[in-house]
């Protein structure tokens, strides 16, 4: 069995700032709450190859592992994967974006396999991203709001 989620929100900030903020790696840990650090391994063309390391979980474990991500404009696509794979036996992410008339909304895929020997399953892994992927889109929703209200642009909204 495999595990699948999807998660998406809207933020009220123009797609150029969205694009810019979410797609600029080293800055993570500033838009993210989870990461502790976000280290730039290589930069090639679109594909961005580095090392994202969490803050400790409640065990005092500190998670730590290499992704690559290759960005798409013309598309408004991101497609990353895990290249170290820790305990997953792949885990494949896809962000999308699209302009709509409050904002842009961004819609995080993510498909992924627990190793047989992982501390978890595929159905409890799913859980807990569908549960972080709403606490960690709100918060980059808010900090870019809060970007994008002190750059002035914020759409506006007409119902």
């Amino acid at each position: 069995m495999a595990g699948h989620t999807q998660n998406e929100i809207t933020i009220a900030a123009p797609l150029d700032l969205v694009w810019d903020m979410t797609n600029d790696v080293a800055n993570w840990p500033r838009l993210f709450s989870e990461y502790a650090s976000a280290e730039i391994m290589s930069r090639e063309g679109n594909r961005t190859t580095f090392r994202l390391t969490m803050h400790p979980d409640e065990n005092g474990t500190v998670w730590s592992w290499v992704s690559e991500r290759e960005t798409d404009r013309d598309t408004l696509s991101v497609r990353a994967r895990r290249v170290e794979t820790g305990p997953f036996a792949y885990m494949n992410i896809h962000w999308q974006y699209e302009e709509v008339p409050r904002g842009t909304r961004m819609v995080w895929t993510q498909d992924f396999e627990m190793k047989p020997d992982a501390p978890v399953d595929d159905a409890w892994m799913t859980d807990n991203i569908n549960r972080n992927s709403k606490v960690q889109l709100a918060l980059i929703r808010d900090r870019i709001e809060k970007a994008a209200a002190n750059r002035g642009s914020v759409p506006s909204v007409t119902d």
